[in-house]
């Protein structure tokens, strides 16, 4: 049975593989598409400035114009299709992303009214993630963000709308946010003081992600670190190897995601802070790197990184990344995971032997059965769906994990071209329906 896949799933896909897997062989084009306001029942947005982005190297301008009356654009370029690319369309000073995917002739973008209501977003999950490397500690932080405004609006300040802490000592590394459309985009900070930063990013109505990392001193193999809470927080994770130890009060063994030991806390307040002990080394790096490599962990913003700042932790960075990609997607899929959908078996073929009698039965079947299909029942259409959706962000995850690990060299080429093979093969499969 072929599925209504979301098209920004598909997109999400796409870019991951035009980028990891350089892919893009597309040639010069037009890509047209219109701006609407999600704010105003997703009407036309006139006058709005739309840019061309290209990614490679930095972001660069490639050409810029209006919106029409219709809220309509068109860009015809020689760039379009020869390095990775996005869709900006600018909005009260608010910026709005769709990712070009290579050979797609329409993007539209939906922009929002800002809004500078700090209800407007309740931070479902704060996820921490501790890695040793010799006498530093690299800690991953990523915060998960519902933005439910009604009407949906885009919530921005531009003297900055997050705030986070790192603790004393720490270096801090890049910054990234993950919007509804799956991109991530790195974010310039807001020094605030004393420890205390901030970005200035338009959270979209639906799922927004802030991922940080900072780097702590690790002398003697240990620490104790004060972690801020800036905001409420529905839950806390605390995420380490299992060669190593973590104490905080409150929060309780949650079991294993990865071969990776979680720690869970309920209804964190803002305020209140935690105090968190921690010691013992990083795992082998053989260990590390036959972890297994399954997830149906949801949205761990695979994808073009658009850089509007230069990352901090130079080697470092691929270090922490390579050894903590995946456990960013865990701590949404220890939330959201389903098991996985029964694939109903094929009708067998018709044997060659098979007369005028066996072929008319064998239409006759698969009649009753596209019946059967196109009557199933919407909540079952509408699982199944979702299902698909999950397998689609399970294999971002995995493309993700596959660039990253190779990235840190964990991952022989033998090895690093039979995943991505497979991972391709499973696109495939999945796009075809």
């Amino acid at each position: 049975m072929k599925t209504r896949l979301d098209r920004n799933r598909l997109r999400q896909i796409f870019v991951v593989l035009l980028l990891l897997v350089a892919a893009t062989t597309a040639h010069a084009g037009t890509v047209s598409g219109v701006v609407r306001n999600g704010t105003n029942s997703n009407k036309p947005a006139a006058g709005v400035d739309v840019l061309l982005i290209e990614l490679q190297g930095g972001m660069q301008t490639v050409a810029s114009t209006k919106t029409d009356a219709e809220g309509r654009y068109r860009f015809d370029s020689t760039a379009i299709g020869a390095a990775p690319m996005l869709i900006r369309a600018v909005y009260r000073g608010m910026n709005f992303h769709q990712p070009l995917i290579s050979g797609a002739p329409t993007v539209d973008v939906t922009v929002y009214e800002p809004t500078t209501n700090p209800q407007a977003l309740q931070i479902a999950m704060r996820l921490l993630v501790f890695q040793p490397n010799g006498e530093k500690l690299l800690v991953g932080e990523e915060y998960s963000i519902q933005n439910d405004s009604n009407p949906p609006a885009a919530y921005y300040k531009q003297d900055g709308d997050f705030e986070f802490t790192t603790p004393q000592g720490a270096q801090l590394g890049q910054v990234s946010t993950v919007g509804p459309s799956g991109m991530p985009v790195t974010q310039g900070t807001i020094d605030k003081g004393k420890g205390r930063y901030a970005i200035a990013y338009v959270f979209q109505p639906g799922k927004n992600v802030v991922r940080l990392s900072y780097v702590v001193p690790y002398t003697g193999n240990q620490a104790s670190l004060r972690e801020a809470s800036s905001y409420d927080a529905q839950r806390v994770l605390l995420v380490i190897p299992p060669t190593m130890q973590i104490s905080s009060p409150g929060f309780n063994a949650a079991g294993m995601e990865q071969g990776f030991n979680v720690f869970s806390k309920e209804s964190v307040k803002a305020g209140t802070g935690f105090d968190v002990s921690i010691s013992g080394t990083a795992p082998p790096p053989s260990e590390a790197s036959g972890a297994p490599d399954q997830t149906n962990g949801r949205d761990s913003g695979p994808g073009p990184t658009v850089e509007t700042a230069p990352a901090r932790l130079g080697d470092e960075k691929w270090i922490l990344l390579g050894g903590l990609a995946a456990i960013f997607a865990v701590g949404v899929g220890l939330l959201l995971r389903r098991p996985a959908p029964a694939v109903p078996s094929a009708p067998p073929p018709a044997s060659p032997s098979s007369g005028p009698k066996g072929r008319k039965a064998q239409r006759a079947a698969q009649a009753q059965a596209k019946t059967k299909s196109a009557a199933m029942p919407a909540p079952l259409a509408e699982k199944v769906d979702q299902e698909v959706n999950t397998n689609l962000d399970s294999l971002k995850d995995t493309l993700l994990r596959i660039e990253l690990r190779r990235q840190a060299g964990t991952i022989s080429e033998e090895e690093y071209a039979r995943e991505r093979g497979r991972a391709e093969q499973l696109l495939r499969d999945l796009v075809q329906g």
